[in-house]
């Protein structure tokens, strides 16, 4: 297997130019969720120049790509996403977005390079390939309910034994990589509020319900879901995040919308939310003599790493890169789609390092100056090539 691993290595640096300039390519040219009709474009006729593929669109704006290794064994998907944020850029480099409000400011443009240089060095090492790879493009990564789900249901996971994922991570800095088994990303669901009260004058307070002054005291209730009606050991975030109503100084509003987010792991505890959520709001309301209308939605699920796979995929990233350079990965209460390809075989989905302090990349993901080292780049290919063979072997 060292043999194969120095073969892995010196292919990973050779196209490592190529994979910096796809990545340059793709951040000139993003595209939001849904709409990645030319970054699609752009992913299928490139891997019409690698020899050994079977290629497909599971959906308008995905691509599935195929490799049949030269005996049989299980069978592999690789997963990278490839959209865009809705985010005005403000870095300054080359390359920076030639889309304006439109920037890759997540990494999928990353993402996408690195799947494609591994498809590119595996396609040519096809008969030492066992089973099968399924290399997927993932589109609306960013926007619930997500691609990973549209592609599932196209069957691009029917017959898949296990899935694997990479997420370049800023907070990581370039060089190391961060993976463990368990809770990796939080479940992401949604709520839509509406206090209804009733309008009048701003200077006769005492002929109104004030739906706005009522949905401030919703909001501030609403906290004491997470810290006094749940287990404070369990991780838990519930934040309100749009606030809408009124029109005019002088004049009290109606209603009054809100809208925000819950992230948590344990399935048990998300089924109460709603529940606890809605005594708080339907207190609060009653005892100002408003109404509600109350909307939660369940969007994706947590990315729970597989005990058994994780176990193999890190033991292969020590292999490569040394134990002093994999680290446990801290779990986030961000969400990711991922978990849609979890519902139908066991994953892991892990981070490599894409931070730089001593370069200056330091901005946080969705931030409109994020970018990467590029020397994350070909870790992630030297990651997902290494890791691919070693789960097939």
């Amino acid at each position: 297997m060292s043999t194969t691993r120095d073969h892995l290595e010196t292919m990973a640096e050779q196209i490592k130019e190529q994979v910096i300039a796809w990545r340059r390519h793709l951040h000139e040219n993003p595209e939001l969720s849904y709409e990645e009709v030319n970054t699609s474009r752009f992913i299928y006729e490139t891997l019409q120049t690698f020899e050994g593929l079977e290629l497909s669109r599971p959906t308008e704006t995905s691509v599935m790509a195929r490799l049949i290794g030269s005996e049989p064994g299980k069978t592999l998907a690789i997963r990278a996403d490839i959209d865009a944020l809705p985010i005005p850029e403000e870095n300054d480099f080359s390359f920076v977005s030639k889309n304006p409000g439109v920037m890759h400011a997540c990494g999928h443009d990353g993402h996408t390079s690195i799947l494609l240089g591994t498809a590119k060095i595996l396609a040519g090492m096809r008969e030492q390939v066992k089973g099968e790879i399924r290399f997927l493009f993932q589109h609306a990564e960013e926007q619930f309910p997500g691609g990973a789900e549209q592609m599932v249901e196209a069957g691009v996971m029917d017959g898949v034994d296990m899935v694997i994922g990479l997420h370049l991570h800023s907070p990581l800095e370039v060089g190391y990589v961060a993976v463990s088994a368990g809770p990796s990303h939080a479940a992401a669901d949604t709520f839509e509020i509406t206090v209804l009260g009733k309008g009048g004058h701003a200077a006769q307070p005492h002929d109104t319900v004030d739906s706005l002054a009522v949905a401030a005291q919703v909001v501030t209730n609403l906290q004491y879901v997470v810290s006094r009606n749940t287990d404070p050991i369990e991780p838990l975030v519930l934040s309100v995040t749009k606030v809408t109503g009124g029109t005019a100084n002088n004049v009290i509003p109606g209603a009054v919308h809100l809208g925000g987010t819950v992230r948590l792991y344990n399935p048990e505890v998300r089924k109460t939310i709603p529940t606890l959520m809605e005594r708080v709001i339907k207190g609060v309301t009653e005892a100002h003599g408003a109404s509600y209308e109350f909307h939660y939605t369940y969007g994706n699920a947590p990315v729970i790493n597989d005990n058994e796979l994780t176990a193999k995929v890190k033991e292969t990233l020590v292999e490569v890169f040394g134990a002093d350079q994999v680290q446990p990965l801290i779990p986030t209460m961000g969400g990711e789609d991922f978990s849609s390809f979890l519902t139908k075989a066991p994953g892991t989905y892990f981070w490599v390092g894409a931070g730089n302090v001593s370069k200056g990349i330091v901005h946080p993901h969705h931030h409109p100056r994020f970018t990467i080292d590029e020397d994350s780049l070909v870790i992630g290919v030297k990651a997902f090539t290494n890791v691919a063979l070693s789960l097939l072997k």
